[in-house]
Order: structure tokens, then C-alpha cells, then sequence
């Protein structure tokens, strides 16, 4: 049975508003026109959408929520197309963003930090509501960055005293100690992308006055052993790359009045054949606990250039179809 194809008309309410969600150049119109294989013309103050009823409604859709985005004075990208051609194409009856306009926190330069995907806002939700949060996902989701923004917004609330970052230095042992310098000098490369986030919240300034009176700790894991961290908000990143034993080791830490986010992306094990990751299984094991919870994002949570998206979509579908193989 063939498809009928309709035509779906979306009014603006001025020019100005139908120029900036047309984009320049009508850029993200051919950019919607390419992914739903829908025909959009302009007339007067309308967008006239042609083509299959099931795609021209996607269509329609996204240009109404980029219509809201005008609305908000936000700004519209290709990303956030993207997305939202993603979660209408998937059927989701409601894709409105209206939800994610909230603000995360403010940088030390004064940009402000918003959820930009469905995803990140249940994952901003969560760390609210729990005590331990899993955010499990692939690179680009913002884990890390968004979790980091939690933790100085918790600090500058005072809700807690203290931020404790970690990850595992993956090369250890015995190759670490070729490095040239002091065990901190060693560590230091693992533990630089904490170093960027950390930066841009608070400022070069800020950030080493509160490492010298101890308000902040970058530490890589293995300094975590033995102690009881307690008024933290506690984040361990890369924890794809701990052991078993590391991230029970490390789930003991944390005492009264601690928050902790553990980060991590299952597709990127660096760990040699012999060590396995303990994520997937600490998943499993604590996912019925209270008060801990575990956030899934996906390749539609990516943020950043739109090939990074189809790299991930790429990687995923490669890894389906070798799984399958064995």
C-alpha cells in the first residue's frame, strides 16, 4: 500500500521569527528536509511541509519547538535539531524543551549551563532525588561536565563542604613510574579533563585557592583507599576503567551527608585483557538499592558536532553486529 502524502502548514507570527527557525539560508529547513525526506517551501508568514503524513508530522513538530526556542530567546543549533528529529522520529508524543530550560549552573564567566537533551535533564533529576547516581553513556553526553556543575553548585549552596573528584590512573603500576616528576606530576594527565571543568565554574583563581585549603581534592583512586568522605559531593569519572574491587572500594568511601556520581562509558574499556570492568556488574548488582539510581544516555544525548553523534551511531552498530557474530 502506498503512503499518501499531505501537506502540513505551520504559521509564524512574523517574519523575524520564520527567518531565525528557517536558519541562514534556510539551513535548518534543508537540514529537516534531509533527515524525514519531507519538501518545505515558505509562504507569506507559513511553512508549507509536503510529503508523507508520518514525516511531515515529524517535521512539523520540530519546527514548532524550534519556534518555542525563538519564543525563549534560546539559541537553535544543528545538535538540537538533530535531537529533536531523533525523539520525534521515534514516536515520542511529546518532544517539547520546554522542560530543559532551566538553568544548571553559571560558569565563572557567566554562561549559563542548561540540559540540552531529555536525557540530561532526568540525569540533573536524579542526583537531586538520589544519593549515588550511575550516569552510564558514550562520549559527548555531558557526564562529567554536568555532574561538575552539580557539584559547585552544592558547594557555593553550602549542601556540602567539600568536592572530591577521581578516576583511575589506568596506567599505574608499573609504567606510571617512567613518568618523569613526583607522584602528583604522574598523575596529573589523568586528571586533567577534572582540571578543565573545574576551571571553567569557578576560575583558575578560585579553583587553586580552594585545592590549597582543601575544599577541593583531585585525587586519582587509589588515594581514596582507607578513608571516609563525608559533606562531599563526590564524583569518580572513567569508571569503565575500575576493577571490581576498585569501585566497591570506593562505594564504601562516602559518609553522612555526601552526594556521589559515578561516570562512565562502557564502550571505551582501556583496561588490558586481563582486568575486567567492574561498571556493568556494579550496575547489576546495586540497581534495586534505594537511593542509588542509574541513568542510561544514549547517542541522542551526544552534544556536541553532530559527526560525533554518527561516530557513536557507527561504533554502536558496529558492536551489534560483531556481538551477533560470536
Amino acid at each position: 500500500m502506498e503512503s499518501t502524502n499531505v501537506e502540513i502548514i505551520v504559521e509564524f507570527d512574523s517574519l523575524e521569527e520564520m527567518q531565525e527557525v528557517f536558519g541562514n539560508l534556510d539551513a535548518n529547513l534543508r537540514q529537516i528536509e534531509k533527515q524525514t525526506g519531507v519538501y518545505i517551501v515558505s509562504k507569506e508568514n507559513t511553512a508549507v511541509i509536503s510529503g508523507e503524513f508520518d514525516k511531515c508530522a515529524i517535521a512539523q513538530k520540530v519546527l514548532e519547538e524550534l519556534r518555542k526556542l525563538y519564543q525563549q530567546r534560546d539559541y537553535i543549533d544543528e545538535s538540537k535539531i538533530s535531537y529533536l528529529l531523533d525523539v520525534a522520529g521515534d514516536g515520542e508524543d511529546v518532544i517539547s524543551m520546554d522542560a530543559m530550560t532551566g538553568v544548571v549552573a553559571i560558569t565563572h564567566k557567566g554562561k549559563p549551563v542548561k540540559c540540552r537533551t531529555f536525557g540530561q535533564k532526568r540525569y540533573m533529576e536524579s542526583i537531586d532525588k538520589n544519593t549515588v547516581v550511575f550516569a552510564i553513556g558514550p562520549a559527548g553526553t555531558g557526564k562529567t561536565y554536568l555532574a561538575m556543575a552539580k557539584a559547585v553548585v552544592a558547594l557555593k549552596n553550602k549542601q556540602v563542604s567539600r568536592i572530591i573528584l577521581t578516576r583511575p590512573a589506568v596506567e599505574a603500576g608499573e609504567k606510571l613510574g617512567f613518568l618523569p616528576g613526583d607522584l602528583q606530576s604522574k598523575v596529573d594527565p589523568y586528571l586533567r579533563p577534572l582540571y578543565d571543568a573545574l576551571y571553567e565554574f569557578m576560575g583558575p583563581d578560585a579553583y587553586h585557592k580552594m585545592v590549597e585549603n582543601g575544599t577541593i581534592e583531585v585525587a586519582p583512586l587509589a588515594y581514596m583507599r582507607g578513608r571516609t568522605l563525608s559533606d562531599s559531593f563526590i564524583i569518580l569519572d572513567e569508571a569503565q576503567n575500575c576493577s571490581m574491587e576498585q569501585l566497591k572500594m570506593f562505594l564504601t568511601r562516602f559518609g553522612e551527608g555526601s552526594k556521589v556520581v559515578v561516570t562512565g562509558d562502557i564502550t571505551q574499556i582501556d583496561l588490558p585483557e586481563e582486568r575486567k570492568s567492574g561498571l556493568k556488574r556494579i550496575t547489576d548488582i546495586l540497581a534495586e538499592v534505594e537511593q542509588i539510581d542509574v541513568i542510561r544516555l544514549t547517542n541522542k544525548d551526544v552534544v556536541r558536532h553532530k559527526l560525533v553523534k554518527d561516530i557513536v551511531k557507527a561504533f554502536e552498530k558496529y558492536e551489534k553486529q560483531h556481538e551477533s557474530k560470536k
